[in-house]
C-alpha cells in the first residue's frame, strides 16, 4: 500500500514561486442532489441557500488543517505530549471527538472541505492527483461575491494555481517558495515557512468585514523526519511521525499566539481538522490513501467560537459539514446550498441532539471514487444508542464489510456474515444513501497507469 502511495500524498501544492492569484467568479450554479436523508435539516437540491442565523456574529474563520493528522493525539487520550499548542487549542474547543474526513487522500478529501459536497458528484479529472473544473461548486466562488475575502497559503506543489482547482474562488493564494512537485512523497519541510507567511498574508486582515482565512500544513506527511526542536521518541515511523507533529504544532502555536494579539481575533473563530488521517500497519495499511479503514479517516475536528464554552460532541460527523459552518459564522446569505449541514447548532446548543425537536446523529458517508491509483471504495457510519456501525463498499458494491466501531474501533470483528438482519439494514440503509449521490465520471476517463 504504498507506492502509489506516493500520491497518496494527500498534501497538496503549487508552484516553486509563491504566486497571489485571483480566482474570477464564474457563471451562476446549478444547485444539485437531494437529500441523503429526508429527515436532515440541510437544503439540498433546489432547496435554500445556506444563510446565518448566528444573530450575534459574523465571524471571521481561520480553517487549520493538517496533513495526515491522526484523530489519537493528546487531547484524545494519546500519551505522548506531542501537540502542546493544539492541545491548548482544543481545551477551549468544542471538539468533535467522531468526526470522519470526506476520503482517506487529499486530492479527494479537501474538495469536500471547499464544496460541502462529495468528490464522486464533482467534476473532475481521473487522476490521483485529482484537478476539480467547476468553480461554481467551491464555496468561496460564492463567498466572493458577497465581499467576503478568502486567502489561502499551502506547502505542496499539488495545490499550486492550475494543478487541483482548489484556489476557485479566493482572493490570494500562495505557496511557500523552494518546493517541487515530488509525486511519490513530500520530502520538504515547510511550517517554518507556512506559518510566518500565514502571518503576513493576515497582516492586514479586515476589522470590519469577515474573512475566511486557510493555511494547510504538510509536515506530518511521509517522508517522516526529525527535528532537533522536537523530543526524540526513536527510528520507527509512529515515532518520526509524532516528532513531524511536534515540530508542525511548535509552529502552528507561533501562529495561533499571534493571532490571538490581532484586532480581529475576537470577531474570528478557529477550526482546526485533518484532511485524513495515517496508517501505521493497521489492516496491513501503511500511510494512507485505497482504503478507508478507521485510522486513515478518522480526524481531528474542533471549533472555537468567541463566548461558546468548550465540550466534546459524541456523535459522528463529516468533512462535508466544514465548509456549510464556516458560511454560516460569516454570515453569508447567498451561497447555493450543500450536501453537509452546519455543525454550528451543535457548537451552540449543549442539548443538540437531546430530544426529539433537535436533529439526531447524522449518518457519515466517506468515500474514495475510482482513479487511476484506487479502486472505489465507500463507507457509511450510523450512530444507533451505543452502537456505532460502519459498513464498507469495496469496489462497485461487489463485497462489504460491517463493524461496531464503537466497541471495534480496530475493525476486526466483521458482522457482515454474522449479523444477517443487522446487515441487511445497514446494507440498505447504504444503498439508499448513496442512491441519493449523484456520481459522476471524471472527465476522459481513468487514465491508464503506464500513461505516465
Amino acid at each position: 500500500m504504498r507506492s502509489v502511495l506516493t500520491l497518496l500524498f494527500v498534501a497538496a501544492c503549487s508552484r516553486s514561486t509563491p504566486p497571489t492569484v485571483a480566482v474570477d467568479a464564474a457563471p451562476a450554479p446549478v444547485v444539485d442532489a437531494a437529500a441523503i436523508d429526508a429527515s436532515r435539516a440541510s437544503a439540498v437540491d433546489g432547496g435554500a441557500p445556506v444563510a446565518s442565523t448566528d444573530e450575534s456574529g459574523p465571524y471571521s474563520v481561520l480553517l487549520l488543517t493538517v496533513d495526515s493528522l491522526r484523530a489519537d493525539m493528546p487531547w484524545a487520550g494519546y500519551a505522548r505530549p506531542i501537540a502542546p499548542n493544539l492541545t491548548k487549542l482544543a481545551e477551549r474547543s468544542v471538539r468533535f471527538t467522531e468526526a470522519y474526513s470526506t476520503s482517506s487522500f487529499t486530492s479527494k478529501s479537501i474538495p469536500g472541505l471547499l464544496t460541502g459536497r462529495y468528490p464522486s458528484e464533482l467534476a473532475r479529472t481521473g487522476s490521483f492527483f485529482t484537478k476539480y473544473l467547476d468553480a461554481d461548486k467551491f464555496a468561496c466562488t460564492w463567498l466572493k461575491k458577497e465581499a467576503i475575502s478568502c486567502i489561502g497559503g499551502h506547502a505542496h506543489m499539488y495545490f499550486g494555481p492550475g494543478q487541483s482547482g482548489f484556489e476557485n474562488g479566493f482572493a490570494t493564494w500562495k505557496i511557500v517558495p523552494g518546493i517541487k512537485f515530488d509525486y511519490q512523497t513530500d520530502p520538504f519541510v515547510t511550517s517554518d515557512k507556512l506559518a510566518p507567511m500565514a502571518m503576513s498574508m493576515l497582516k492586514d486582515a479586515s476589522t470590519t468585514q469577515p474573512f475566511v482565512a486557510w493555511f494547510h500544513f504538510m509536515d506530518p506527511h511521509d517522508e517522516y523526519k526529525s527535528h532537533p526542536e522536537s523530543p526524540h521518541f526513536g527510528k520507527k515511523a509512529r515515532d518520526l511521525y509524532d516528532e513531524e507533529v511536534f515540530y508542525t504544532d511548535l509552529w502552528m502555536g507561533k501562529l495561533l499566539d499571534w493571532v490571538a494579539e490581532q484586532p480581529w481575533a475576537r470577531k474570528t473563530a478557529i477550526i482546526l481538522t485533518a484532511d485524513h488521517g495515517e496508517a501505521f500497519g493497521e489492516h496491513g495499511a501503511t500511510r494512507h490513501a485505497h482504503e478507508v479503514w478507521q485510522p486513515l479517516v478518522r480526524v481531528p475536528l474542533f471549533v472555537a467560537v468567541p463566548g461558546v464554552a468548550p465540550r466534546d460532541v459524541k456523535h459522528p460527523v463529516a468533512g462535508i459539514d466544514v465548509m456549510p459552518t464556516i458560511v454560516q459564522l460569516v454570515g453569508a446569505k447567498n451561497v447555493p446550498a450543500m450536501r453537509g449541514e452546519s455543525l454550528l447548532p451543535e457548537v451552540r446548543d449543549p442539548m443538540f441532539g437531546a430530544d426529539e425537536k433537535n436533529a439526531g446523529p447524522r449518518d457519515v458517508i466517506v468515500e474514495i471514487p475510482e482513479d487511476d491509483y484506487n479502486e472505489r471504495r465507500r463507507a457509511l457510519v450510523h450512530q444507533d444508542n451505543e452502537h456505532r456501525y460502519k459498513i464498507i463498499a469495496f469496489g462497485k458494491d461487489q463485497r462489504f464489510s460491517l463493524f461496531d466501531v464503537a466497541v471495534d474501533p480496530d475493525e476486526n470483528d466483521d458482522l457482515f456474515t454474522k449479523d444477517r438482519a443487522l446487515a441487511a439494514a445497514m446494507k440498505q440503509r447504504y444503498r439508499d444513501a448513496s442512491a441519493a449521490i449523484p456520481e459522476l465520471p471524471p472527465t476522459g476517463g481513468i487514465p491508464k497507469k503506464d500513461a505516465k
